[in-house]
Formats: structure tokens, sequence, C-alpha cells
């Protein structure tokens, strides 16, 4: 009887316990999960690949969010004419100062009477010691104008300023252009022909100086130039983002004119007028093309090359 009763208990300990209900899961597993989604939104399909793929490349292509620029450093301009023509261009100003007992010529007057209509100019009245100090001696004739740092873009936004208005990217990049006047008349032969900015690098180079606002006619307020620390770095992140980066050469392989590279995104790179471009700029350009120059000229000025090349793209994206 006691083995009956042992075997009894093992079969009784073998058996399953209570069953756990699914609590609706089965039903609501059985329920219809809507209408079939597309091939391209299907994991594992083909077309679903294919689409992936296609997004890396679009977010490799895509420029990095804006990160602001660096800023340049307050600029005094002295004199009388020089300070008055900084006033009639447009040139950006945040205090006047003017000599004690300044002798109150006409010219004087002029600048006064300039400041006083930008409203936004601040006037200080200083004695001399003071703005010989402030000018390390120059001739100032009693006028100093402080000129604020001038705020450079990061060259992202140059992308971005052109893709806000759905167009492809125009852009002049600068090697060892020294002249602000020529930096000043490159910005506003960008802007004359629809460009979205201008890059400089950091060292040997003109900066947005009063003279190059100045040269720029004022399209600097509107079209930005940005300034980097490394301009063959700059460039191959042009040429990650999509740009194809063009080289101005007098012996380059291509002509400007027969160039069809210039009809998308590009970087249009000048050098300077007497050495053109520097090594690894000029191994890191895609093309390198020339101007033609019937007349035999061996080189023309930084500024007027521009114009030439910026001039063709324009006309070809009309």
């Amino acid at each position: 009887m006691a083995g009956n009763s042992q075997r009894r208990n093992r079969r009784t300990s073998n058996k399953k316990g209570a069953q756990v209900g699914s609590g609706g899961n089965r039903r609501r597993g059985l329920e219809g999960k809507g209408p079939t989604p597309p091939a391209s939104a299907r994991k594992g399909h083909k077309k679903n690949r294919v689409a992936n793929a296609q997004a890396k490349q679009a977010a490799a292509r895509r420029p990095a969010p804006r990160r602001g620029g660096v800023k340049g450093t307050s600029e005094m301009v002295v004199g009388r004419n020089p300070v008055y023509e900084a006033l009639r261009d447009g040139v950006p100003a945040v205090t006047l100062y003017v000599q004690q007992f300044i002798d109150n010529d006409e010219r004087v007057r002029d600048v006064l009477k300039l400041a006083g209509e930008r409203g936004n100019i601040n006037l200080m009245e200083a004695p001399r010691p003071e703005l010989d100090r402030m000018t390390n001696g120059l001739n100032h004739q009693g006028l100093v104008l402080q000129v604020p740092p001038y705020e450079y873009a990061h060259p992202d936004d140059l992308i971005v300023a052109a893709q806000d208005n759905h167009e492809d990217p125009l852009i002049v990049a600068l090697d060892g252009v020294t002249d602000p006047r020529n930096l000043g008349a490159i910005v506003r032969s960008v802007s004359a022909f629809g460009g979205h900015g201008v890059v400089v690098p950091e060292r040997r180079a003109a900066g947005m100086t009063a003279g190059a606002w100045k040269s720029s006619a004022g399209t600097a307020a509107r079209t930005p130039v940005s300034r980097v620390t490394n301009l063959t770095r700059a460039l191959e992140g042009y040429q990650k983002a999509g740009l194809t980066v063009v080289g101005l050469a007098a012996d380059g392989e291509h002509t400007v004119e027969d160039l069809e590279a210039l009809d998308g995104p590009v970087v249009i790179v000048i050098g300077s007028e007497g050495k053109g471009l520097g090594r690894l700029v000029g191994e890191t350009c895609d093309y390198r093309v020339r101007i033609s120059m019937p007349g035999g000229a061996e080189s023309l000025n930084a500024g007027v090359a521009a114009g030439i090349v910026l001039y063709e793209v324009a006309r070809r994206r009309a």
C-alpha cells in the first residue's frame, strides 16, 4: 500500500499547475494591422535597403548645422577724409572720437552730420593725447572712428543660404589674396552675380577691414564672408557636401567657357596675382581652368578674374 501511495504522489507531483490565460493578447493578435506598408518601408525588402542607402548618402552630403563663425578684431579709421569716406560708404561704426577744441571746418561738420544721421554711433570728445595713444601716434587730424569686429560666417552657412533659396551653391574661395580692396571688389562681384559668399583663410590673406567694406560698395552687408583656419580642409568639406572645386590657374587644363562643371554647385578658387594657387590648394581642386586672353596678358587682377568667372557661371544658370 505504501508503494502504491508513493507512485500516486509521484504522478501527482508531475502534473502541471493551473494554466495561465493569454489576457486577451491572442484575440488582439488576430485583429487587422492596417494596410500593408510599401516595399521601401518593409524591413529586409530590397527596396527598403535601397531607400536606406539613399538616405545615408543624403545625410553624408548634407552640411553640418550652423555653428557660427569667428569674429575679427576691432579697427580704427583715422583722419578726416578716411573717416568721412567710411561713414559715407556705410562702413559699420560704433564710436566717433572727436578731439577737444578741434577746428570746426567743413569736413568736420560733414563727418558729424553723417554720424548724426546714422543715429547709432556714439560721439565721444577726447583730448589730443588720448587720441594719439589710441592711434599709436598716427596723424588722426582730430577724428577717429571705431569699427566693430566683423562677424564672419561659418563655411557651412554659405551652403545653407543657397539651399534656403533652392539654388545650387556658388562660392568663391581666395588663396593668398592680401589686398583688402581686392577682397571688397570680389564680394561686390559675388553679390552682383548671385553668389552665396566668400571664403578666406585666416593667415596671409586680407580680412574684412574698413577698406574691404568700402570696396564692396555696401554689398558686404548682404554677402557673407567666412574665415577658415585651413583653406584646404574647408575645400575638402565642400567636396564632401557635393560641391565641385574649380581652381583658376593660368596653365589650367580647361577653359572657363568649356567647363560644364560650372553649371552645378561649385566653389571657385582664386589665387594671388603673383603666385597663383598654392600647391596643396591646387591639388585639392577637381578642375583647374584658365581664362582665354587673346591679348596676351600674363595674368589678371584677382577681382577682375573673379568677375569674369562669376559672369560665366551666371550666364549658364540664367
